[in-house]
């Protein structure tokens, strides 16, 4: 009887036992690849843009942006979006610094960048 109770008992710790192996790190993106894919895709196709494209055609290239303004300045609207460039903290959070604005005055791409996004400000 108690040579079947320790067979069982190992048996039962063995069956339980596991492994598990964590390849790489991972954050809101999935794994630590996927977010590197991602600021390359969009870095990317920020340098083929061209100046006085359109919100739309820029919205059907790179997607969905990180961050998205709206500002009116006398009779010109500027809208700004930030697509996520290059990672800055480890944190799993994409924050507007880790991002490349892009420009439109009057829904037509007039730059990107950060001296881009100062002339908004004169």
């Amino acid at each position: 009887m108690k040579k079947v109770m320790v067979a069982a008992v190992c048996g039962l710790s063995l069956g339980l036992s596991g492994c598990v192996v964590s390849v790489g790190g991972s954050d809101e993106y999935g794994t630590q690849s996927d977010w590197q894919d991602r600021e390359q895709k969009n870095r990317r196709h920020i340098s083929r843009l061209q100046q006085n494209n359109t919100h739309d055609e820029t919205l059907r290239r790179m997607g969905v942006a990180d961050f998205n303004e709206l500002y009116v300045k006398g009779e010109d609207t500027f809208q700004v979006l930030y697509y996520r460039t290059q990672r800055i903290e480890g944190d799993g959070v994409t924050s507007k610094d880790e991002c490349t604005p892009l420009v439109f005055k009057n829904s037509l791409l007039v730059g990107w960048g950060e001296s881009a996004y100062k002339l908004i400000g004169q």
